[in-house]
């Protein structure tokens, strides 16, 4: 098994080149886009659509109107003034996600970085949203799936790169790495396991210092969200974009 990694959202337009048909991409959105979509997914969600504009949102809307709309502009939920006079239902906080808001809908999202590096993955063979929420499963679904590529994609912020992803990319590395059948790391999967070996020892304060950490901690409304997403592996599903562009939990998972 070869590990690639894209740290930068810059990265993602050269995926529509790449041959992707026999890599398993992970897409990374610590804060917050997939932390989100795994806890709803959890908490009974049936789907997660993710679109990269709100007007992709609002039309899937105006065909199915029974979805969610969900997601966030600069940090916050999206409002009527961005949306064509449409309030979204929900913003990109995890914890807006409880089984009584999401059990058994469909939710359409849109976020700033998240939802696009999803999308520039559609060409890959399989796509998981992957999280510190739900790490150990997603390890274990790539253990036993044990595709010929893995490709690590940080989604970023804006268009630099976001630590907290990196260091949930290195996390990954790390527990792939365990065990006889050693996978092999690209430079930059190498840069990412450093990075997370460097800092794990105390996680949070990493985060914290982060570009997005800093950002959610000055929110009142938004800071629990950031210890929220740093919870290891209390999720055991695996979150798996499917060929119809929709985020389903992983049968049996």
């Amino acid at each position: 098994m070869k590990i690639d990694a894209i740290l930068t959202p810059a990265e993602l337009p050269a995926l529509a080149k790449r041959d992707l048909s026999q890599t398993l991409c992970v897409v990374f959105d610590v804060l917050r886009a997939t932390s989100t979509f795994v806890t709803a997914l959890h908490n009974g969600a049936k789907a997660i659509i993710p679109v990269s504009e709100i007007s992709e949102a609002l039309a899937i809307r105006a065909t199915q109107p029974d979805v969610l709309l969900g997601g966030e502009r600069d940090g916050v939920k999206i409002r009527a003034a961005l949306a064509g006079g449409t309030d979204f239902d929900l913003g990109n906080s995890p914890r807006e996600y409880t089984p009584e808001r999401v059990r058994g809908r469909t939710i359409v999202s849109t976020t700033t970085n998240g939802t696009r590096a999803l999308r520039a993955c559609t060409n890959a063979q399989t796509v998981l949203a992957g999280s510190f929420l739900n790490l150990g499963a997603t390890a274990g679904f790539i253990r036993e799936l044990q595709p010929a590529e893995v490709l690590l994609v940080c989604a970023g912020t804006r268009e630099e790169k976001a630590d907290e992803d990196m260091l949930v990319a290195g996390a990954l590395c790390e527990s792939l790495a365990r065990g006889d059948a050693r996978p092999t790391l690209s430079d930059l999967a190498e840069i990412a396991l450093h990075f997370y070996a460097q800092a794990k020892s105390d996680l949070a304060a990493s985060v914290r210092n982060s570009t997005n950490g800093r950002r959610l901690l000055a929110i009142p409304e938004l800071r629990d969200d950031v210890a929220f997403c740093l919870q290891r592996d209390i999720f055991q599903i695996i979150a798996r974009m499917e060929a119809d562009g929709a985020i389903r939990r992983q049968p049996g998972c």
